[in-house]
């Protein structure tokens, strides 16, 4: 009977349901940016691009 309560308790304890929802968001976000590797890389490019030619503006 001692084993069944114990069972019972371990069961109904969720203290480690947020790590695991954390590390599932995680792996998701990674999945997402491998998917959409391409795009991210050339929209951070664009804003680098446009950072370098306005600086350049302001320095004249």
């Amino acid at each position: 009977m001692a084993l069944w309560k114990g069972l019972k308790e371990y069961a109904r304890d969720d203290a480690g349901m947020g790590t695991v929802e954390v590390i599932l968001i995680i792996v998701v976000l990674v999945g997402l940016v491998l998917i959409f590797k391409k795009q991210i890389t050339q929209i951070v490019n664009d804003l680098f691009d446009s950072i370098v030619t306005k600086s350049a503006d302001v320095a004249r």
